[in-house]
């Protein structure tokens, strides 16, 4: 399924990095920012993580949640999210299910060699739980600026 903006963003209930179910229709009245990454600290990843850290205070004020997503367990989230001390929620889709409902998993290549995994991808989904933006060409050092497009 390829979602496109203006389409409704597909509910799911994922676990947290402490376990914690979280679903995305409990955001309702709320902007979320949902973005897929391929895996905990590499430095791609980390870079895209620590930007939304650095700039979480702004993205708050200005109404959104940030939730992150990968295929890697909690407990590999966990260790991301005290090493990089991320202050929003970072979702474990070990099964993929929540990246098929979104169209984040699918065939990469790295040196020539293809493999699947984590299109890294975010979804902006305003308050009614639509998508607003889709961000696939994601500048993981600037992604704040990225999203709030006005952003100093």
């Amino acid at each position: 399924m390829k979602l496109k903006v203006g389409d409704t963003a597909p509910d799911f209930k994922s676990n947290d990095q402490d376990g914690n179910a979280v679903k995305l229709s409990s955001y309702k009245g709320q902007k979320v920012i949902l973005y897929f990454y391929p895996k905990d600290m590499t430095p791609g990843c980390t870079a895209q993580a620590c930007d939304l850290r650095d700039n979480y205070k702004l993205l708050q004020k200005r109404g959104y949640a940030v939730l992150g997503i990968s295929s890697d367990d909690e407990k590999s989230h966990r260790k991301f999210a005290d090493k990089e001390k991320l202050p929003f929620p970072l979702l474990a889709d070990t099964d993929k299910v929540v990246h098929d409902k979104y169209g984040t998993w699918g065939e990469k290549s790295m040196y020539g060699r293809k493999f699947m995994g984590t299109l890294r991808t975010t979804f902006v989904i305003d308050e009614k739980g639509k998508i607003e933006e889709i961000i696939s060409k994601v500048d993981t050092k600037a992604h704040t600026k990225q999203i709030l497009k006005d952003s100093k």
